[in-house]
């Protein structure tokens, strides 16, 4: 008779608890979440981290170079655009390592053990 019960509350609770997150939105969190994931070693961190800057300076420098080219202003752009990438590589690594993202590297560790321990107790 359980079974019945059970089946008729929505089947298992692994079935229940899909539902529910699918409710709730947070299986689309995660998967969105997780595309911008930090790696989880160290040099990985370190990597992304060197690539959000350089690659911001280098985009930067490149503009200004080709802005002081066209409109014949010699170094004065440049200066602007190597300030202007300065700030978007450094800002792009608070976004990156701030306090909410370390909330969502917290709550993806958590969300991993959840799915380690549920996994194997069957």
């Amino acid at each position: 008779m359980q079974t019945d019960d059970d089946e008729g509350a929505g089947g298992s609770f692994e079935q229940r608890l899909r539902a529910a997150r699918d409710r709730r939105g947070l299986d689309k969190a995660a998967a969105v979440e997780g595309a911008q994931a930090l790696p989880s070693t160290a040099l990985g961190i370190g990597l992304r981290v060197g690539v959000e800057l350089v690659s911001a300076l280098a985009v930067s420098v490149l503009i200004g170079w080709l802005l002081d080219r066209w409109l014949h202003t010699s170094p004065i752009l440049l200066a602007v655009f190597v300030l202007l990438g300065g700030a978007a590589g450094v800002a792009n690594v608070y976004r990156l390592m701030g306090p909410q993202a370390e909330a969502r590297r917290r709550a993806a560790v958590l969300d991993r053990i959840g799915r380690g321990n549920g996994s194997s107790g069957g």
